[in-house]
């Protein structure tokens, strides 16, 4: 008896102190976000560009190369800033993220699809309107772009700019939620949209049907 309980003390020791030594652990100060993947002429990924202006040089790696050469990537982002100054980053991760420019509709030959899909959130950020959508899948790849519906002019004053989702869903199952990211360019309206403007997305949903979201350039 007395060595169960001994034996039962020691286990409960053991995995109080690997609690605490778990707690001790200082976990790095890693960053997840959006931004612009730069590659050089050799097709490495070299730097990355905040949607808050912040320029990082990324260090080396194996898994950086065979990229486009002296292209620009739109990617979801895990790094560490790894220097005090500010301007180094190890990068864990980069999932490329489709960001592609608005296109007429009369481009689209087969019609604009707008399959449904559920939606987790949209923001302007940067040059960039991102979103993250949940759209219905198994196991096909689902087509994504944006439709340009036109830049007009505002009665009350300034541009508009209306966007329609793009989304086949390419005869795929609604199995389960599939999360999305997308970005649409902003910097190819740089002089015809600025402060004040308007941007409205049309999107279809399970919930809302066809529904709006309208975003103004700060």
């Amino acid at each position: 008896m007395n060595r169960l309980l001994a034996y039962t003390f020691l286990t409960i020791l053991l995995l109080l102190c690997g609690s605490c030594q778990e707690d001790d652990y200082v976990y790095p100060d890693v960053l997840t976000e959006l931004a612009e993947a730069q590659t050089n002429d050799k097709g490495t990924l070299t730097y990355l560009l905040t949607d808050k202006g912040d320029k990082y040089r990324v260090l080396e790696r194996e898994g950086l190369e065979g990229l486009t050469p002296d292209s620009i990537y739109r990617a979801l982002c895990v790094y560490q800033v790894t220097d005090t100054q500010g301007k180094t980053v190890q990068l864990y991760s980069a999932q490329k993220v489709l960001s592609m420019l608005p296109k007429p509709a009369s481009a689209f030959t087969d019609g604009v699809r707008t399959d449904p899909l559920d939606i987790q959130s949209i923001w302007l950020s940067g040059r960039y309107l991102n979103m993250v959508l949940l759209p219905m899948a198994k196991d096909k790849s689902h087509i994504y772009h944006f439709v340009e519906n036109g830049l007009t002019q505002r009665t009350e004053g300034g541009n508009q700019l209306e966007l329609t989702l793009y989304h086949d869903q390419n005869g795929d199952y609604e199995a389960f939620t599939r999360k999305t990211y997308l970005s649409i360019p902003l910097w190819e309206y740089g002089d015809k949209l600025g402060t004040g403007d308007r941007i409205i997305l049309h999107i279809r949903t399970y919930q809302e049907g066809e529904t709006t979201r309208e975003f103004m350039i700060p």
